[in-house]
């Protein structure tokens, strides 16, 4: 079986309850601390490649940044979004869970159940 990765904010309830269910399935886990640790483009990339979700699908529209930056505007390009995710990591939807190539964000985190 592969390593799954798991793209954390331990401030989150709803992240640290897919990390338990992980952690409950004794899976082999890489913990990336995303706001902390840096994002990068290629990262995010491989996110959306085996989620199949769009940049738009990765974005919490919620935050401040997102309003600060204008993400609502349309004409924004993939890479621009991609660009202020990883200048705001906090604009990433959490958590993420990558495993056996696929995908998912935990939102409920009873989604990685999909997946795992």
């Amino acid at each position: 079986m592969s390593e799954a990765i798991f793209y954390h904010n331990p401030k989150c309830s709803k992240s640290r309850k897919a990390l338990e269910i992980i952690e409950n399935q004794n899976i082999n886990t890489k913990v990336i601390l995303y706001l902390k640790d840096k994002l990068t483009k290629n990262m995010l990339q491989q996110i959306l490649d085996l989620s199949g979700l769009s940049v738009r699908d990765i974005i919490r529209s919620n935050e401040k940044e997102y309003k600060e930056n204008n993400l609502e505007n349309l004409t924004l390009t993939h890479d621009d979004i991609l660009d202020l995710i990883v200048k705001y990591p906090k604009l990433l939807q959490r958590p993420v869970l990558i495993y056996n190539n696929k995908a998912i964000i935990g939102r409920p985190p009873e989604n990685i159940l999909r997946i795992i």
